[in-house]
């Protein structure tokens, strides 16, 4: 019964009212796309029929301005595969993206590009340009789409004032050419033509559904759309309050170490509230707390209950409160307390937080800064594993679980996998009874185990086999599911340590999953405050066999990568891995996510290396490279109480062994980049209070620090408020079209004659500086950053470098989908499609040099610097890798991506100042402009 309350809760929470998923999952109105999105962070899930397509749809507002669509289409009336009925209908995987250019104003339309199917196949490719505007209770659409779809299209959206807008009338011109399409005269498209169509559409909360009829056919369209910009969905009204105790009588210090009843009391109260690991140590007024808490997801929150309860138990001579927080034994955070009476008076409610700012620090964790010698540990009371059977919990709808108060623990849980759209099945899966189990026999270390049993599953059943001409690394999965169950799915020794503040590691030795074991190590390093964590990690593994226990295979391979976290403004985290991977294949992975004030992140990663898998679609050409979508949901905005589990999926192709890595137990990226972006975040010390009185509670996008010369932090508060209005950013990227434009119709003849006469010593000169200039701008950048003493050039390299990530990562992106040769290839055709997979459009040189020169351009009043930076990417065309346009849209991609980021987070600049005399600790705060 306690369900209902919050089914209701999640399906009532209002959403973007203009705007609907179409047939696709674009926002649209039925067959057609209109160039409105939903709310920022807007997630969606649908299916739709329009005969002959059957479409499972996710969608996303992954940035205000941009909404990326994934769909998996049938086609009814072509099978799949001649040689296996099981397969069903014809299946592709399609993905689209609308990027918004203007904002509807009192006179101006909302204004939208899109395109339809940029990678693989193909089949529904399209583009199109459309706008949308309010008129009245009506909603306008006019647009125009090449191929799909094809030619002018519009509709209306009348929004009818019953049920708070609830239902919704269309109309549209369906403009697809249907018997174009693939196939289409084995299908039903083949006896479709353009025309009008009219819908209704029914919204109420989360949940939608669409009904439509053309002249050919009727089509049905129902979805659920998730706004992950939401702070929680669920109260936490079965979270357990905060200890209070009205009668307790304090020990004196005396009492405290003489009577062992008084530390053992606080001990016990601090587990009954999921505090695990814990030490406790009073020496001469100063009361030393180290913890570590498995269900509380915030720090804050966790210090603040922590505190709480110290305040209750701590001998009365007590005049400061060290809390440290652990993770997994890594210490994590140091947060100190004086003033006690002040500290109570704030978390009873009658202090403010900026009085509470002024008796506290807050720091990252300090090595050996903490007493060691402590009165008490969990230890003392330990009662052994407190095996129970619980439901909604860490993810599992129900499970055997026991654990006790030092980190050990153990679980049996149903566990389910599904896969996709392998050629001898659309849909295999797998239902397991799953258990494992963690043990620790001392401070850092973790022998982790887990057993799997067959219960349900049908990826045995896979028979075709695999072509791969990579090492099998992941593709004999079907093997590995048809092995001996029970199966040892893990069983590996992990030691965690701390050379020094911010800096961890890692050594792990076992079986680490179904399909590999051996030796394991990695360290992370991050700078106080920093927006960026570099990460080492390698591994020396050997193939297990499939019978799944302790026999090997031949396979073996040494893997290592350097890792690069970055977070960027509006949530968004860009990481770059360069080495070598689990197939010997030595390359570069580029991942983006963004995370969500809820705490969800969605993200993609793609990957370059010089495996060759020609496995379809992939060709010898043009080989297959690995890529995907992920998502990771934290439990506890959806549960009445709050937890720290989270589901983590992805989609991607299941039976490749290109861009492959191990999965060791215990990674220290998932363990610290939480921790390490709370601390960022504000004071540092979160929801402390249990109340919305933290600034930067639900602040996005995450602020940005660094170290000035004298020791002092620096913060500097992005201000997105002050981006350039959206009519500028249209008058500019229409003027930036018709220069595009322009410099296109010379390319043909401008490369004629450099190709008439083999490049002299100048020329490729000039190629190589064009080569190195990117590289050379932003190791300037870098260096600028962490040398420099001036916050103003310190700040303006960190978006120099911001801007040189995001227009690369751009970039690669608008090669992939344009697919443009280069003009050595292209032999003339100054629009081939590249078969060399080596795409020209547009040049990554040119958008990252810009990208890196604009924001110091703009910040010192140097425009020369642009000129310099035009002459440099000119190399590119003069060395004939480029076309002129290539290098055109490079530069105006990097331009337009470094004036923004420069533009929206100059503005305010927020200098902290601590200053310690001995007695007391004063903190100042000086705003620049």
């Amino acid at each position: 019964m306690r369900l209902k309350p919050i089914a209701l809760s999640l399906l009532c929470l209002p959403l973007h009212a203009l705007s609907s998923p179409s047939l696709t999952g674009q926002t649209g109105l039925m067959a057609m796309p209109d160039a409105r999105m939903e709310a920022d962070g807007t997630f969606g899930i649908g299916y739709s029929f329009d005969r002959p397509y059957s479409t499972i749809w996710l969608n996303s507002t992954v940035l205000p301005f941009l909404q990326v669509n994934g769909r998996f289409v049938g086609v009814r009336g072509i099978q799949g595969f001649a040689n296996n009925s099981q397969y069903g209908s014809y299946k592709d995987k399609v993905i689209d993206a609308k990027l918004k250019l203007l904002s509807e104003t009192d006179l101006l339309p909302q204004l939208a590009i899109g395109k339809t199917d940029l990678f693989g196949t193909e089949l529904f490719k399209g583009e199109y340009l459309v706008a949308s505007k309010q008129i009245g209770p009506l909603d306008v659409t006019l647009g125009y789409g090449k191929r799909r779809p094809d030619g002018l299209f519009g509709g209306m959206r009348w929004q009818l004032p019953y049920e708070n807008g609830a239902w919704t009338v269309l109309a549209e011109y369906d403009a697809n050419n249907y018997k174009k399409d693939f196939s289409a005269g084995a299908t039903f498209a083949g006896k479709r033509d353009p025309g009008p169509s009219l819908g209704l559409a029914y919204r109420w909360g989360w949940l939608g559904a669409q009904v439509s009829k053309s002249r050919d056919t009727a089509s049905i369209n129902t979805y659920v759309q998730i706004p992950f910009d939401e702070k929680e969905y669920v109260p936490k009204f079965l979270e357990p309050a905060p200890y209070r105790s009205e009668v307790r009588v304090r020990p004196s210090a005396e009492q405290w170490h003489g009577e062992q009843a008084y530390r053992r009391d606080f001990l016990k109260a601090l587990h009954q509230q999921d505090f695990n690991a814990v030490s406790v140590g009073y020496d001469n007024g100063v009361l030393s707390l180290s913890f570590t808490n498995t269900r509380i997801s915030n720090i804050g929150r966790s210090v603040g209950r922590a505190l709480r309860t110290a305040l209750y138990f701590a001998p009365l001579e007590t005049r400061v409160i060290k809390l440290r927080v652990n993770r997994n034994d890594l210490a994590i955070a140091d947060y100190e307390f004086f003033d006690l009476p002040r500290v109570q008076d704030y978390l009873n409610g009658k202090a403010t937080r900026q009085q509470l700012q002024d008796v506290a620090i807050v720091r990252h964790a300090q090595k050996d800064q903490l007493a060691e010698s402590f009165d008490i540990v969990s230890a003392a009371l330990d009662e052994g594993l407190d095996a129970k059977l619980v439901s909604d919990e860490d993810g599992h709808a129900i499970q055997l679980k026991g654990q006790d108060r030092q980190l050990n623990r153990y679980s049996l849980a149903p566990r389910v996998g599904m896969f996709f759209n392998d050629p001898s099945g659309a849909l295999r899966y797998e239902i397991n009874a799953y258990g494992s189990a963690q043990f620790r026999p001392a401070e850092g270390q973790y022998l982790d185990a887990g057993f799997s049993q067959k219960v349900f599953e049908d990826i045995s059943k896979v028979d075709n086999p695999s072509n791969s001409r990579l090492p099998h690394v992941r593709t004999d999965i079907a093997e590995y599911k048809r092995g001996n169950h029970p199966k040892l799915i893990q069983l590996a020794w992990t030691g965690l340590f701390q050379p020094g503040e911010r800096l961890y590691g890692k050594v792990s030795a076992g079986v680490f999953e179904e399909m590999f074991g051996g030796l394991a190590g990695q360290l992370v390093y991050y700078p106080a405050g920093a927006r960026w964590m570099a990460e080492l990690s390698t591994e020396a593994v050997q193939q297990r066999d499939f019978k799944g226990w302790f026999g090997r295979r031949d396979y073996k391979t040494v893997t290592g990568l350097a890792s690069l976290h970055y977070r960027m403004p509006m949530g968004v985290t860009v990481t770059g891995r360069a080495g070598r991977f689990l197939a010997r294949d030595s390359g570069l992975r580029m991942e983006v996510k963004r995370r969500f004030k809820s705490g969800i992140e969605v993200g993609a990663w793609y990957t370059y290396t010089d495996g060759r898998d020609t496995t379809n679609p992939g060709t010898p050409s043009d080989p297959y490279k690995d890529k995907g979508i992920f998502m990771a949901i934290p439990l506890g905005i959806m549960l009445p109480t709050d937890t720290q589990a989270a589901v983590k999926m992805s989609l991607s192709p299941w039976t490749r062994d290109v861009g492959q890595r191990v999965d060791v137990p215990h990674d220290l990226v998932r363990i610290l980049e939480e921790p390490n972006r709370e601390l960022a975040l504000g004071d540092g010390m979160g929801n402390i209070g249990e109340r919305p009185d933290d600034p930067s509670y639900d602040a996005l996008p995450d602020p940005a620090w660094w170290p000035s010369a004298n020791g002092v932090r620096n913060r500097f508060a992005a201000s997105l408020g002050q981006a350039p209005a959206l009519s500028d950013t249209a008058l500019a990227v229409g003027a930036g079209g018709v220069l595009l434009a322009g410099v296109a119709s010379r390319d043909k003849s401008l490369d004629k004659r450099l190709g008439k006469h083999s490049p002299g010593s100048a020329q490729k000169a000039w190629d190589k500086v064009g080569s190195a200039a990117p590289v050379l701008a932003v190791g300037a950048a870098g260096a600028a950053m962490a040398l420099s003493d001036d916050p103003v050039l310190v700040n303006t390299a960190i978006i120099s470098l911001q801007s040189a990530v995001a227009a690369t990562a751009g970039s690669m992106v608008l090669k992939n989908a344009v697919d443009r040769a280069r003009p050595k290839e292209a032999q003339g055709d100054s629009w081939a499609k590249s078969k060399s997979g080596d795409a020209s459009f547009p040049s990554n040189h040119a958008a990252a040099l810009f990208a890196a020169v604009t924001p110091f351009a703009e910040e010192y009043r140097a425009p020369w610097l642009y000129g310099v930076a035009g002459l440099a990417a000119a190399g590119r065309v003069a060395g004939r890798d480029h076309w002129a346009s290539d290098v055109a849209a490079g530069s105006l991609l990097g331009y337009g991506t470094g004036y923004w980021l420069w533009k929206t987070q100059r503005k305010l600049s927020v200098l902290p100042l601590v200053g310690e005399d001995g007695k007391s600790v004063a903190m100042t705060m000086n705003y620049q402009y």
